[in-house]
């Protein structure tokens, strides 16, 4: 099986090793051992791990205690989810404990559907719920694109349709009512307007991620980590912004979990007359006969084979 990158023990002592009672906190940022963690009151400290390597991303709760100006993360408590994309070298995760995914996808530039079906899939893995948010509606080609994810909302996935540039009031009265009380990553590759998006719902973004950089001696920018901005002043609701991606690696997944983490092929592997049908070349595959009866769409099916196979080859035994 391949390494979960979810921590062994996430029910470490709740003091420090002299007896002190350590405090709670969230981490807002996170660069290497380094973190930004946020107390109940809204300080917010520069904190790092005790070992070589942090586990903790953005979302996670911790233990933790001060060292002088700065802090020590000592205890990781349980998470809720982790969303996370694992290739054959290395697991990537993208933050801790979310209610909702917005995978943002755009008329222009061209999406990858299956990098798309991917990140739904890590979510559905996850148990996170997801909605696919459509940008730049206003260009030409949207009626094209709409067609494209016409097999997502016959899954019973919803999609926004938005033009945050050009028309950001409509796209944010869309998009607050979903984001209330809520924990949100906003997911998406490079040019899907995540960045606009965020500076719309949170003005001043950008200086908050200068000031996180400064604290945490990282000299990156917001497309190189997730980062942490609170909704409203009774931080009840949040949207995390993440870096763009070209590869959405699912290693963590088996072959024959896959069919069950995609809607439109789990609503008719039921219907298969063998129990653990790969929906290849079965006789008598209730998979097959329903994209045949075009229930499911080829370009769904593509991915399904392209990933089957992929993942077929995984090497489960692969140490990191």
């Amino acid at each position: 099986m391949s390494r979960d990158p979810r921590p062994r023990d996430g029910r470490a002592h709740a003091t420090a090793a002299r007896g002190s009672v350590l405090d709670i906190g969230l981490v807002v940022a996170a660069h290497g051992r380094h973190s930004t963690v946020e107390t109940p009151e809204g300080e917010r400290i520069r904190c790092h791990g005790r070992g070589k390597k942090s586990e903790v991303v953005v979302g996670d709760r911790v233990r933790w205690q001060r060292a002088g100006d700065e802090g020590v993360i000592e205890q990781l408590e349980p998470r809720r989810n982790l969303l996370f994309r694992q290739d054959e070298w290395r697991t990537k995760s993208f933050a801790a404990n979310l209610d909702l995914l917005v995978m943002m996808v755009a008329v222009e530039p061209p999406f990858s559907e299956s990098q798309l079906a991917r990140a739904l899939i890590a979510a559905q893995a996850a148990g996170i719920s997801a909605v696919i948010g459509l940008n730049k509606i206003d260009l030409p080609a949207a009626d094209a694109v709409r067609q494209r994810l016409r097999p997502y909302v016959a899954m019973g996935i919803e999609v926004l349709e938005l033009a945050v540039k050009a028309d950001p009031v409509a796209a944010l009265a869309i998009l607050r009512p979903r984001l209330q009380g809520r924990t949100t990553l906003i997911l998406g590759p490079s040019g899907a307007g995540k960045s606009t998006l965020i500076n719309r719902l949170v003005p001043g973004a950008d200086a908050q991620v200068r000031e996180i950089s400064i604290a945490l001696s990282s000299g990156k920018h917001t497309t190189t980590t997730t980062t942490w901005y609170w909704l409203d002043v009774d931080r009840r609701s949040a949207v995390l912004d993440s870096p763009g991606f070209q590869e959405f690696g699912l290693r963590q997944i088996e072959p024959m979990q896959l069919a069950t983490l995609m809607p439109d092929l789990a609503l008719e592997r039921e219907q298969c007359r063998f129990s653990n049908c790969t929906h290849r070349e079965e006789p008598d595959c209730a998979v097959r006969a329903a994209v045949t009866a075009g229930r499911i769409s080829t370009s769904r099916w593509r991915i399904y084979r392209e990933l089957f196979e992929e993942l077929s080859q995984t090497p489960w035994s692969i140490s990191r």
